[in-house]
């Protein structure tokens, strides 16, 4: 590919192996492999919605590391930048599956090759090609040279004036609550857009209630603000404007990645223009749709099965 892609994500691919029937981990019997990594699924996201997309990251010099390249490939996702190490290894993590449509994780990531990424692996000008760049907590989290690459990233791509996202993605197991807190407002002031869950701000803020959850976190200077609250859609607030997009009525099967491929939508429909009311709907039915199959990347929807969901249910 020549030049920079339009969007471009940063962070830590992993792949996945999500267990193929409900229960615990250790009485699971079979799984099936895929790829994860809350920034690989955003970005696989916007390429197969039909996006111009880029990823940044490194990977180990193994078998996982070559399938997320072949991934990426296939998707249209440009890997150009993507560092591969000749030692190392790619993260891997393990999904068990609750009753409820839940999931419970398990990682193997300590030391993996994406913690190595740092500043001197950036190319700084392919950086600044991009109209948009997505990162988020969990990539702020992995490690320190990661994080400092985000952060320059983010702010170089703010300088170029693209549009920069971020979905707080609060992970407790990665880093303590106060640390996250610091880390993750440093990016909102260079953020155009902010997405969170209603847990991630519980965590975070102890807020239990999307408007407040809103008001505090354009407090820190965020323009758009999108608290994504799963089956019951979104509150968007921006420029004045806030509203609730409803979600869509269907049979949930797996969530994983569902939050990533709605903030690829989100971004995606945004550069491309669209109304905030339509770019949320649109967002809300790609996340829905990624939760009627297992894993996070093989059920992303394409852009025509997302406008047919809204079209068939009214949105």
């Amino acid at each position: 590919m020549m030049g920079t892609p339009e969007i471009l994500s940063i962070g830590e691919p992993m792949v996945e192996f999500c267990a193929s029937e409900i229960g615990r981990l250790g009485t699971v019997e079979r799984f099936k492999r895929g790829w994860g990594g809350d920034t690989s699924n955003f970005i696989v996201a916007v390429a197969r919605l039909g996006g111009c997309a880029g990823y940044l990251c490194r990977l180990g010099g193994d078998e996982f590391g070559r399938s997320f390249l072949d991934l990426w490939k296939r998707e249209g996702v440009d890997a150009s930048k993507v560092v591969i190490g000749s030692g190392g290894f790619t993260a891997v993590y393990f999904i068990s599956l609750k009753q409820d449509g839940g999931h419970d994780f398990t990682y193997y990531r300590a030391g993996a090759a994406a913690s190595t990424y740092s500043y001197s692996d950036l190319d700084l000008a392919y950086v600044r090609g991009a109209k948009a760049l997505h990162s988020s907590g969990i990539t702020l989290a992995v490690s320190d040279s990661l994080r400092e690459a985000s952060m320059v990233s983010m702010k170089e791509a703010k300088k170029q004036g693209a549009l920069v996202s971020f979905d707080i993605n609060m992970r407790p197991k990665l880093w303590q609550t106060d640390v996250a807190r610091r880390s993750c407002e440093e990016a909102f002031t260079l953020c155009d857009i902010v997405f969170a869950s209603m847990e991630d701000v519980r965590t975070l803020y102890e807020i239990d209630e999307p408007r407040v959850a809103a008001d505090k976190l354009e407090s820190l200077g965020v323009g758009t603000v999108v608290v994504k609250h799963g089956a019951e859609g979104c509150l968007v607030s921006s420029g004045g404007e806030r509203f609730t997009s409803p979600g869509f009525s269907i049979d949930v099967l797996d969530t994983t990645g569902s939050g990533d491929s709605f903030d690829g939508a989100f971004v995606l429909a945004t550069l491309e223009g669209w109304e905030p009311k339509t770019a949320a709907s649109f967002a809300n039915a790609v996340g829905a749709l990624t939760a009627t199959g297992l894993g996070a990347v093989a059920p992303i929807p394409t852009r025509e099965q997302a406008l047919r969901l809204m079209k068939e249910q009214g949105h």
